[in-house]
């Protein structure tokens, strides 16, 4: 069966750096240090687990000063290894106005990047703040998806005031808003979106322009009514992700396997619902 990852970082050392001090906060946190591979052994990570990636570019520049881990580098990667690389997500950080503006076109017309990934919490943002929307109107002009981190994140976790973030940024509420004002923007929600399971399943039924990924987390700690909803009324709208490098491919698809979902079902998490939906 094809399987497509929807939500793959570069694990290198240009990711591990553009994330600082968030890094060493979160390998405090979870008691597990993080370390960057070298381009090759990302992809043979890839190769091992038998999946197609997307991989995320991260731009953090306003709010903790360092260098973007930039499109042309992730672009680059899926250039160098189109077998493996399918396509890749752009960032801009959109705190930088004008410039974001500038980039989103570059990464889109130059660099033939799939769409744009925002990360709220770090980015210390809300998706419906209406001072982006300048930024989500380019967007929406070019005809390309997003995918939107919903839920908590381990980034900041533990540490005096979260270092800072504020999780009610990566609320369903807001991309419930982007999705209303924005209709013929394809949206993907990133992550199960935990504590707000029940409200992010909500607009994914209600809004026909959004969709779920549910990388991150480990498939056997997913709330039942999810995994009820992942085989009936939402199996149109789910794809798979893993979070990489956060959680073992080898893990996640057997954790998966023991759901105990149809083949139909999985084909559609796996691959179908990315293929229609991102037109892969």
């Amino acid at each position: 069966m094809r399987i497509i990852d929807v939500h793959c970082y570069p694990n290198t050392e240009e990711w591990i750096a553009c994330q600082q001090p968030y890094v060493d906060a979160l390998a405090k946190y979870w008691n597990r240090s993080w370390k960057s591979k070298s381009e090759d052994d990302v992809i043979k990570d890839f190769a091992d687990g038998g999946i197609e990636a997307l991989l995320v570019a991260l731009d953090l520049e306003t709010t903790i000063a360092t260098p973007p881990c930039s499109n042309d580098f992730v672009a680059g990667m899926r250039n160098r290894h189109p077998d493996r690389i399918i396509q890749a997500w752009a960032a801009v950080d959109p705190w930088k106005g004008e410039k974001a503006l500038v980039e989103a076109k570059h990464a889109i017309q130059d660099l033939m990047m799939l769409g744009f990934h925002f990360h709220p919490i770090i980015g210390r943002f809300a998706v419906n703040d209406r001072r982006l929307y300048p930024l989500f109107e380019l967007i929406n002009e070019m005809r390309v998806p997003v995918m939107i981190d919903v839920g908590t994140t381990g980034m900041g976790a533990g540490m005096p005031g979260g270092m800072g973030s504020r999780i009610r940024h990566a609320h369903p509420s807001a991309i419930d808003d982007l999705a209303a004002d924005f209709p013929n923007l394809t949206i993907i929600a990133a992550h199960p979106g935990w504590p707000w399971v029940d409200e992010m399943t909500a607009v994914a039924l209600h809004k026909g322009n959004v969709f779920w990924e549910l990388s991150g987390w480990a498939p056997k700690y997913f709330p039942q009514q999810l995994k009820a909803d992942i085989r009936g009324r939402l199996k149109d709208k789910i794809m798979f992700g893993s979070d990489y490098p956060s959680i073992p491919h080898a893990r996640l698809l057997r954790e998966w396997g023991e759901l105990g979902y149809a083949t139909d079902v999985m084909e559609r998490v796996f691959h179908g619902n990315a293929e229609r939906v991102l037109r892969l």
